[in-house]
């Protein structure tokens, strides 16, 4: 994540006077349509909580596409501080995302967070369960008004 902010940034920010080895990193934008339902949500994210809390690193560096709404809400769970919203450029000026947004958070408040992240993985659950029972009761209807017909 740190390669992606410009040195402008970094100098002018305190946060980077802190050692590297004190940092890890979470990256939001390899979340792709593997993990759109909600069984694989919940194991994802329940496994990286996980593995947030046993690094024993004190910041969690966080990455994602700035055009991500879903993303920006689920990581703002656990009150990141953002260190750089803008282009990203890696090697030989190639653009990846238009904006990508890097911010920090402590381990401490991503796992004393972690009922929040539970709580919204399992209303997800649920308004996936009930958009599915109401699009079955729907084809259900449909199907029957035509043998009537």
């Amino acid at each position: 994540s740190l390669l992606f902010v410009p040195d402008e940034a970094k100098r002018n920010n305190k946060f980077f006077k802190n050692e590297e080895f004190e940092m890890m990193e979470v990256n939001g934008l390899w979340i792709g349509p593997a993990l759109k339902s909600p069984s694989m949500q919940l194991k994802g994210w329940g496994h990286l909580i996980k593995d947030i809390f046993m690094s024993r690193k004190r910041f969690v560096l966080l990455m994602q596409n700035s055009n991500n709404k879903c993303m920006e809400r689920f990581m703002s769970m656990a009150n990141p501080t953002c260190i750089y919203e803008g282009e990203s450029f890696v090697m030989a000026s190639k653009k990846t995302h238009k904006t990508i947004r890097v911010s920090f958070a402590t381990r401490w408040s991503i796992v004393l967070n972690a009922p929040k992240y539970l709580n919204e993985l399992f209303q997800r659950r649920q308004r996936a369960q009930n958009f599915s029972a109401k699009q079955s009761y729907t084809r259900s209807l449909k199907q029957s008004n035509s043998e009537f017909a």
